[in-house]
């Protein structure tokens, strides 16, 4: 797997999202888009990362949307280890890494989706 936030990191994830099972949604529903914040990123690098994701599909691009449904903050390394599996996302949210802001419920049922759509590969 290419290195977290490289241009073949977002190249490999979408393509993945691609070629998913469609996005479990109601075909008139709206887009959700979840921001995810890293804070302390690397200043070479993005500083978060917008899911797109609606009936047509779903779609990962580099900063933030200011239409975000939810926003999503972690520090960058706890973002890396949850893309590498090293870290799982229930653990990281009973441990108080993650912190939500916006409408979780929103992005709830869509979450099973992401992970089958893009498994980690440890």
């Amino acid at each position: 797997m290419a290195d977290f936030l490289s241009t073949e990191w977002f190249q490999e994830l979408n393509e993945s999202l691609e070629n998913a099972e469609p996005v479990p949604l109601e075909r008139d529903a709206p887009a959700v888009r979840v921001v995810i914040e890293f804070p302390d990123a690397p200043s070479n690098g993005p500083h978060a990362i917008t899911f797109s994701i609606g009936a047509e599909g779903a779609r990962v691009e580099a900063g933030d949307h200011l239409a975000a449904d939810a926003i999503v903050q972690l520090t960058f390394a706890d973002a890396s280890a949850l893309t590498s599996g090293d870290i799982d996302s229930a653990s990281a949210l009973r441990d108080g890494r993650i912190k939500v802001r916006g409408d979780i419920n929103s992005i709830v049922p869509l979450l099973s989706w992401l992970q089958r759509a893009h498994p980690s590969t440890s």
